[in-house]
């Protein structure tokens, strides 16, 4: 018996907890969902009071990034953060969550086809 791997991004926690019910219906036990972001180390809970002066970067101060001085200057090049465009009210738009899996090779086609059931993106 060969495994097979399965990466599937979906738009809400909710739709991946679904389908992974419907995966352990199949004896699928090897599930994990993560929310990945663009930035490196997560958005901040709070924004950083800017009358201290205690900011590391201009993405921290516009979008809440939680950056270091380092990724915060790369972070800062985002459009969003200069706010000379739209991009959106969330700092994320799409597919930020990752279901991850290995499957008996016996059941990959009836996993992907659930997975896709389930609006993920195999």
């Amino acid at each position: 018996m060969t495994e097979k791997n399965i990466l599937a991004y979906f738009k809400s926690p909710e739709e991946a907890n679904k389908a992974a019910e419907k995966l352990k219906s199949l004896g699928v036990m090897d599930i994990r969902i993560d929310r990945f972001s663009k930035y490196p180390l997560g958005s901040a809970d709070q924004f950083t009071n800017v009358l201290t002066g205690d900011s590391s970067s201009q993405a921290t101060l516009t979008l809440g990034a939680n950056a270091g001085r380092d990724t915060g200057i790369l972070t800062s090049t985002d459009v969003s953060a200069s706010g000379m465009s739209d991009a959106g009210q969330d700092p994320i738009t799409g597919s930020d969550i990752l279901l991850a899996t290995t499957v008996d090779e016996s059941i990959f086609d009836q996993t992907r086809q659930l997975i896709r059931e389930g609006n993920g993106l195999v």
